[in-house]
């Protein structure tokens, strides 16, 4: 199933870059953190063309690179902005939080890549992996594991969606455990999870196991 909301990456407009990338859901903590890496000013608020036009050369650049060339840096950290974009985008008017620390049941607390919040409370959390090995069985166990102690604990009542991204693939094992695991029904609790997986390939994601 491919989520239409999310702009195909890799479709260019023209050659100069904000023309280009004006035409993209890039939202608001995805321009701060690349303005903070690229060592930008950004426009706090206004149009998009504006907020782009009041970046550095060197950080539209890379905006460019990320979302209209789809290419993939040594260290994963362009795929994991695509990760960001992708995630942000099937939560519409919700806050999105990055390397979110939630505690769970069991007192653990477990570092999430990305939370969504809404009214205050989480109702979904993402994994990544950006570059090295496809995601395996192990890694949907993990994300099963992580998920449903958060559900338990105190912050995580209303939990109910967790999904693994990769732009590195997966292996059929883990696709045969997500299968598996988003058959399993959550006891004493509000609701089960959904748990997904998707896929970054031919520049867009693909939920490919729901």
């Amino acid at each position: 199933m491919v989520n239409t909301n999310f702009p195909q990456f890799g479709i260019k407009q023209d050659s100069k870059h904000i023309t280009a990338l004006k035409n993209y859901n890039l939202p608001d903590f995805v321009l701060k953190l690349v303005a903070k890496q690229c060592k930008s000013d950004l426009q706090d608020k206004g149009r998009v063309d504006e907020r782009l036009q009041s970046m550095n050369e060197e950080s539209l650049e890379m905006l460019y690179r990320i979302f209209v060339e789809c290419e993939q840096d040594e260290a994963g950290k362009f795929a994991t902005y695509r990760f960001y974009a992708y995630v942000s985008s099937t939560h519409h008017k919700c806050e999105v939080i990055i390397n979110e620390i939630i505690p769970g049941k069991t007192g653990k607390n477990h570092k999430v890549p990305i939370a969504i919040k809404s009214n205050g409370v989480y109702i979904a959390i993402a994994f990544n992996r950006s570059s090295g090995r496809p995601v395996s069985r192990a890694d949907m166990s993990r994300m099963h594991d992580v998920a449903y102690d958060i559900k338990r604990g105190d912050h995580g009542t209303q939990l109910g969606e967790a999904t693994y991204c990769s732009s590195v693939g997966f292996k059929e094992e883990a696709l045969t455990e997500i299968t598996r695991i988003s058959k399993i029904k959550g006891k004493s609790l509000d609701g089960a999870i959904a748990f997904r997986a998707a896929n970054f390939e031919n520049n867009i994601y693909s939920t490919i196991s729901c």
